[in-house]
């Protein structure tokens, strides 16, 4: 049931205009609908008595990683790992340098102690994972599962953790009420959802057309695409002053990314990789690196860095640009 909801998200039509057409409509509900899920995720914040930060770890990184599960999983059971194993090592770096970078230089983003001392390094320890489990170009089912047993701990260390970050919650000067922040919660979730897979069918659909590969559609469209959602709601998040869900948001997508997405999709189908090299391995680890050593000044990510993480991302994509083209 999962494949085919997944599967209908996609491949709408081979009309170029069309196919651009899907890729305005798809930022439209981008942005519209991560401006309604921060609003739901900070109420929900306030409400459940708990930090933005695990709101953003938990809820708001499960529903905006929806985009690279259905394509990772359907690209799997397609045959196109490439695809797959791309999308999640491209979104995974979008998120720690283009989103947190665009984010930071919106709005200086500051870093709670806990946020340097737990949750990055997990997010770290996740990419370093998924980089010695790449090495010998196959994803077992053996692998898989120990992606997922990583990602199950991660989940009961937050939600055990949860408790001890209640102090650090918000309050806005009107609180919503519990149905109507559910609402928003998911009707942006919905929206986040479906305009990222407008952009994703119009995009690839283009590149596919001019003879691009599928490890570098992976890298470059389909995860910027498929990050729209992280990109937009911790944009929006960062502008109102809702750091806790900006970066929490990025950390947990990252973590969901690697070791639920990859995990289900690997224990499903075991996945041999050709397309993705060390080089987008190392910058996978490095981005998450840097982001941990950054968060260490003045646990605060400045606008500075924020171009600095911003400008290292687009150095990475004019490297994969001129892979594409020899």
């Amino acid at each position: 049931m999962l494949q085919l909801f997944c599967a209908a998200l996609g491949g709408f039509s081979d009309n170029i205009w069309l196919n651009v057409l899907f890729v305005l409509v798809g930022i439209v509900l981008v942005l519209w609908g991560a401006d309604r899920l921060t609003e739901g995720a900070v109420g929900l914040a306030e409400r459940m008595k708990v930090s933005q930060m695990v709101i953003g770890l938990t809820i708001v990184a499960m529903g905006t990683s929806m985009p690279e599960f259905c394509v990772s999983f359907v690209s799997a059971l397609k045959g196109t790992p490439d695809l797959a194993v791309g999308n999640i090592v491209g979104s995974n770096v979008f998120n720690s340098l283009l989103i947190v970078g665009v984010a930071a230089m919106l709005a200086p983003m500051t870093i709670l102690k806990t946020t340097v001392r737990k949750d990055i390094p997990f997010a770290v320890l996740a990419s370093g994972a998924l980089f010695l489990l790449c090495l010998d170009g196959y994803i077992s089912r053996v692998d898989a599962g120990f992606l997922l047993i990583l990602f199950f701990f991660f989940m009961g260390f937050t939600l055990t953790t949860a408790k001890s970050d209640e102090g650090t919650q918000t309050e806005t000067k009107k609180p919503i009420k519990p149905l109507v922040a559910t609402a928003w919660l998911l009707v942006g979730l919905g929206c986040l959802v479906l305009g990222s897979n407008l952009f994703v069918d119009g995009a690839t659909t283009v590149a596919k057309t001019l003879g691009v590969s599928d490890a570098i559609i992976g890298l470059t469209i389909v995860a910027g695409g498929t990050s729209l959602p992280e990109l937009a709601t911790s944009a929006v998040a960062a502008r109102k002053g809702n750091s806790g869900i900006a970066i929490g948001n990025v950390l947990g997508s990252n973590v969901f990314n690697i070791l639920l997405i990859l995990g289900v999709t690997g224990v499903i189908s075991p996945m041999t990789i050709q397309g993705i090299g060390i080089v987008d391995l190392s910058v996978l680890l490095g981005s998450m690196v840097l982001l941990w050593f950054l968060s260490f000044t003045k646990y605060t990510i400045s606008r500075l860095e924020g171009a600095l993480l911003t400008s290292t991302y687009i150095i990475y994509m004019g490297y994969l640009i001129m892979q594409a083209v020899k």
